[in-house]
């Protein structure tokens, strides 16, 4: 039984993922929401689906029942959070709750298939995070002084990763953390969304030059900060969500051949300084050559992983994604690909790209300067980060040790990603409003010309 269960289930995991997937983008058919109800509901039941056949195959592999109550948790949680949010704010986007929900599901699966403690830890972060993640849409909704907060933010973000540079945690030979009363955090993770409502605050009224440069000021101190904690992964969205923030803003393509030649500039000055970013770029170009030290042995092993796991993956606790260091926060994308298969990591792929898409949607629709930048924004810093570490992990660049979002092992990262997509819930009601608003005064304007004409 357990053979049977354990050999069609990839069939059955894949053939849910592709759907799911499928019908992320089936949603784009369809400009309102009220069309795409029948799409949501879908993606709900294709969700839970999946959720309960990877559990089921958990189960059968490790012959506890406690799997099954744990499962049953984790379902209740991911239909409480999606049913609230669409309770509490009728007109949010309900793509983003159900792709946040299907992230968070996937996360559960892996980590409880690698380790217990760590996927009951997750839990618990996810169920506090959830609950902070559904009072934000309202204070972004209600709450127009945000966007005359610039030099708060500005103040917040420096003082935050400067106080974790110096008296912050060394982990791997970055200063990432620090801990309060036995709680640990990591400030860069929460400083990216300070960072883009500052960007946004400093240029939604004007871009001309003052207004660029001492924004440029502002966010050169993030990101040295971020170098002198040798915490480079964070230092690099921090500055690609600058560069491209600029160009959006002021459409002058200087800005931005400017910032790719300052960045590469950066970046070689980073290269030639740091030997921990030498050993990387060395086991990108050639993990072979350092396979028997730490950074050459987790490239090769997670393209082991990777290899080994074919189009539909070995199966649920049949692959050996333990054998990859750290593999629950920089290389859960590889376990992904070994257990699940291609299919299901290049679906899960696919389920981030629809989120950025959507995000850049509502970005689009609003009219707004101030909110328009700030989803632009989130949605550029979440998109870079999964880029950032499913390229790490693929050896397509240099592995910068940021978490997958929603899906890695990790507490500030999670309850970060979380705010982010209920920061875009709240900018896609007002985006709502906008839209009721406009169609008011064009139907007002229709019925003054017709009156004028009669």
């Amino acid at each position: 039984m357990e053979l049977y269960v354990s050999e069609y289930s990839r069939y059955v995991m894949a053939l849910l993922m592709v759907l799911y997937t499928y019908e992320c983008f089936a949603v784009f058919r369809y400009g309102e929401e009220k069309r795409r109800g029948g799409i949501y509901t879908r993606q709900k039941l294709l969700m839970f689906a999946f959720h309960f056949s990877c559990f089921l195959v958990i189960c059968f592999e490790k012959g506890d029942i406690v799997y099954l109550f744990f499962y049953a948790f984790q379902q209740i949680i991911l239909f409480a959070a999606a049913t609230l949010f669409a309770m509490l704010y009728p007109k949010i986007n309900r793509l983003v709750v159900n792709n946040m929900c299907m992230l968070l599901s996937i996360g559960f699966i892996i980590l409880t298939r690698l380790d217990m403690n760590k996927a009951i830890k997750q839990f618990i972060i996810v169920t506090g995070s959830l609950v902070i993640a559904l009072v934000i849409p309202f204070f972004v909704h209600k709450f127009k002084f945000l966007k005359n907060l610039k030099w708060v933010y500005a103040l917040v973000g420096c003082g935050a990763l400067s106080i974790v540079m110096i008296l912050g945690q060394t982990t791997y030979g970055s200063k990432l953390s620090y801990s309060i009363a036995g709680v640990t955090f990591q400030p860069s993770e929460f400083v990216k969304i300070i960072f883009v409502f500052f960007m946004a605050s400093a240029l939604y009224e004007a871009s001309g030059f003052f207004e660029v440069f001492t924004t440029t000021v502002v966010a050169a101190a993030h990101v040295i900060v971020q170098v002198m904690a040798k915490d480079l992964g964070s230092a690099l969205i921090f500055f690609m969500v600058f560069v491209l923030m600029v160009f959006v803003a002021t459409r002058n393509y200087f800005y931005l051949f400017a910032g790719i030649a300052g960045g590469s500039g950066a970046a070689y000055i980073a290269y030639r300084v740091f030997r921990h970013v030498q050993v990387r770029v060395q086991a990108w170009l050639d993990p072979w050559s350092l396979i028997d030290s730490a950074g050459g042995y987790q490239i090769t092993q997670s393209l082991f992983a990777i290899s080994s796991g074919g189009w539909l993956g070995l199966g649920l606790c049949k692959g050996t994604p333990e054998a990859i260091p750290v593999v629950e926060t920089d290389f859960i994308f590889s376990a992904i690909a070994e257990e699940m298969g291609i299919v299901c990591s290049i679906c899960l792929i696919m389920i981030c790209v629809s989120t950025f898409i959507m995000f850049m949607q509502i970005a689009a629709g609003l009219n707004d300067k101030f909110y328009q930048l700030t989803a632009f924004g989130i949605g550029v810093t979440y998109i870079f980060q999964v880029f950032l570490t499913i390229g790490g992990g693929t050896k397509f660049i240099p592995l910068t040790g940021v978490t997958l979002p929603l899906v890695s092992y990790g507490g500030s990262s999670v309850l970060t990603t979380l705010i982010m997509f209920s920061v875009i819930e709240g900018l896609h009601m007002i985006k709502q409003e906008e839209g009721a608003k406009a169609r008011v005064v064009k139907r007002k304007r229709q019925e003054t010309n017709y009156d004028e004409t009669n």
